[in-house]
């Protein structure tokens, strides 16, 4: 398969960037500078609209534009007690009945181990919505003491694929890993590449042999003002929007 494109998009122009460049998803989340968070009901419907199949083109249609949606109930940390862990659930059915074509799930346990009972049910939630609904493990894998333990804890839930930067902080400085993950794989499971995936290294991070790359091609809309509206240390520093020139080039940097 030729390698994927997923971009991590917060809104429904992000979604058209997305479509625009033929990526194969969109990771539909919002806080992305907290590491993501679960979006609004409001933006998973318009992100679907916005993602519905164009009219054919001569004759061919175009390649469907699948929305998975990041559940995440906050931010800080992946150990989640019993109420957030049931909120998740609501959410990924919500999510599913609603026009997601996947979820993005993770989770730990208090040792730093995913959390296969929390994983399960949150799996279970998934596919008793719809049966061919993807499930992604995100970047909790890389907070785990053993990355390849953490693969095959995914590949035994039947999840779809992991998302992960090696173990590393950015996903170029965790290629080692990456490799290591790919041939663990051994294709029973998808691994994508993502954190800090750019134009600059995306060659480098796709010749590890990942099925897919994720990012986020963002850049910075500044605020006006200098009243602060919250604790987070860059409030009111501006918002985060998918920038198509960047997204284009790093399409040309790996050749699609």
């Amino acid at each position: 398969m030729p390698l994927a494109l997923e971009v991590a998009v917060q809104d429904v122009a992000g979604v058209r960037v997305a479509r625009e460049i033929g990526a194969r998803r969109v990771e539909l989340t919002q806080g992305l500078a907290l590491g993501g968070l679960t979006p609004s009901p409001a933006t998973l419907e318009l992100a679907v609209e916005a993602a519905a199949l164009p009219a054919p083109v001569d004759g061919e249609q175009a390649v469907a534009l699948g929305v998975h949606v990041l559940v995440r109930p906050r931010a800080g940390g992946f150990l989640y007690d019993a109420d957030e862990i049931g909120t998740a659930v609501r959410d990924v059915r919500w999510m599913l009945a609603h026009g997601a074509a996947g979820v993005v799930i993770g989770a730990q346990t208090a040792d730093g181990r995913l959390d296969e009972d929390a994983l399960a049910r949150l799996r279970d939630a998934a596919r008793e919505v719809r049966a061919d609904a993807e499930v992604t493990l995100h970047r909790v894998i890389d907070v785990t003491p053993d990355p390849l333990a953490g693969l095959g804890t995914a590949l035994a839930l039947g999840l779809t694929r992991v998302l992960t930067s090696g173990g590393a902080s950015a996903a170029r400085d965790g290629v080692a890993m990456l490799r290591a993950l790919v041939s663990a794989a051994e294709g029973g499971i998808e691994v994508m590449a993502g954190s800090g995936v750019t134009a600059e290294n995306a060659a480098e991070i796709a010749a590890t042999g990942v099925d897919a790359l994720h990012f986020s091609a963002k850049r910075t809309v500044a605020a006006a003002g200098s009243v602060r509206m919250g604790s987070a240390a860059d409030d009111g520093g501006g918002h985060e929007v998918t920038d198509l020139a960047e997204a284009r080039a790093l399409c040309a940097a790996v050749g699609l």
